[in-house]
């Protein structure tokens, strides 16, 4: 067995205003894979939720997308398939997402769409893509890293400008 790893490149885009992050949250989900892990890093108010409800409601979804700060997960029924939408940010310890059976929802199946992921590690699975949003001046910087075949295959599929 090859001990061989594959070098992903880092894409990075600018997003200005809501309408173009719930876009953005649009064409992701239009190009997801079965068991895609995407984490959405950033700080408060970056616009994680956004890019969210974005993937979520262009899957289907007609109601409110929130974040789920105080439930952790909130999941999403589609007909295109099931999504978890994960909010980590108010977990005290890691070790509380395998009290609430953390690795049922990693099914291979469904999509996860984790913010604040590093409050989870050592528990969470790898992320497949990984989306960092950062204040530039009035928008935001939006990189994608990809870290596997799938989150590769995903960022393939985005209109770049």
């Amino acid at each position: 067995m090859s001990d061989k790893r594959i070098a992903f490149e880092e894409r990075t885009l600018t997003v200005s205003g809501e309408k173009a992050m719930i876009a953005l949250g649009a064409q992701l989900a239009a190009a997801r894979v079965a068991g895609l892990i995407v984490t959405l890093n950033g700080d408060l108010g970056m616009g994680k939720t956004t890019l969210a409800r974005g993937f979520i409601q262009s899957l289907g979804h007609s109601g409110a997308v929130k974040s789920p700060t105080y439930t952790l997960v909130e999941p999403y029924e589609l007909p295109g398939g099931r999504v978890y939408h994960f909010d980590l940010y108010r977990l005290g310890d890691a070790e509380e997402l395998e009290f609430m059976g953390v690795r049922d929802y990693f099914d291979g199946r469904s999509t996860c769409l984790i913010e604040w992921s590093e409050r989870g590690a050592g528990i969470l699975p790898p992320a497949d893509l990984v989306i960092t949003i950062e204040r530039e001046g009035m928008g935001r910087r939006v990189s994608l890293l990809p870290l596997s075949v799938s989150g590769e295959s995903v960022i393939g599929a985005i209109e770049w400008e």
